[in-house]
């Protein structure tokens, strides 16, 4: 507990003393509410907004959390065909990479024009953003394995098979969850992008019409759901990276009966 104090007390005061004097100078400079709220603001808006932001919230995180899924799942599927097949890893890990040049906001009304107004297009939308980093970082950790460990193995008998369930993919889980912790965050942007381009429901839609209406206050009420939802979404993984991931991970040797 007193741990979890000192990690937490120094964000924590630093967060209340900027929305302090965030508040300060609102009241000091008289600046209109409309172009900067204060933080009085926010608060009565977000209390006024609360029945329509928990519909608009529960569309996004269900949005989040499919698009999460399968992004992940296509990332875990990648980085293992890549690594166990190296021509195929040859082939299109470059072309990986330069797709990540291409914005994901100048994509996706393609993708609307491509697959219609429905769920389609927001989850290829949050796929991609989401893929890359769950699939280079598990990528990196599969080849990371200690290759001393793995010419004893093989020589102790192992077949490729058993080095890679029980050595090399051990071996790449914390890469992986530092993957699955970048992609948590960028499910989240990914969600409220396909939303302002083609939603009729969610944070993103929500945003784009409080935008139209010059309601500074309830914009920034969507853009804090935003960041607690990415951070709800964050602490889910490394819970479950917790759970998954025990001391010595990376260190973990095949026994020799395994082997024979």
């Amino acid at each position: 507990m007193t741990d979890a104090l000192r990690r937490w007390a120094p964000p924590a005061v630093t967060v209340v003393a900027l929305i302090a004097a965030w508040q300060l100078y609102t009241t000091i400079s008289g600046i209109e509410s409309w172009l900067l709220p204060s933080p009085r603001d926010v608060f009565a808006a977000a209390s006024e907004q609360r029945t329509v932001l928990g519909e608009q919230v529960a569309a996004t995180a269900r949005l989040t959390l499919l698009g999460f899924t399968a992004g992940a799942a296509i990332g875990l599927l990648v980085a293992v065909a890549l690594h166990l097949v190296p021509v195929l890893r040859a082939a299109v890990y470059p072309l990986l990479v330069v797709s990540q040049n291409i914005p994901i906001i100048a994509i996706a009304p393609l993708l609307v024009v491509w697959l219609g107004f429905g769920i389609a297009p927001k989850l290829v939308v949050i796929v991609l953003v989401c893929f890359f980093p769950v699939a280079v970082a598990t990528l990196d950790g599969l080849r990371r394995g200690d290759p001393v460990i793995a010419d004893y193995l093989l020589m102790s008998g192992a077949n490729r098979r058993q080095l890679f369930t029980t050595f090399q993919w051990p071996s790449a889980l914390p890469a992986m969850f530092s993957g699955l912790k970048i992609a948590a965050t960028y499910s989240v942007f990914g969600a409220v992008i396909s939303e302002w381009i083609g939603g009729d429901q969610g944070i993103g839609r929500y945003m784009i019409v409080q935008k139209s209406a010059f309601r500074a206050d309830r914009l920034f009420v969507a853009i804090a759901i935003v960041v607690a939802l990415a951070l709800l979404i964050f602490g889910l993984v490394v819970l479950l990276e917790r759970i998954e991931v025990p001391p010595g991970c990376g260190h973990r040797v095949m026994p020799r009966s395994d082997a024979a």
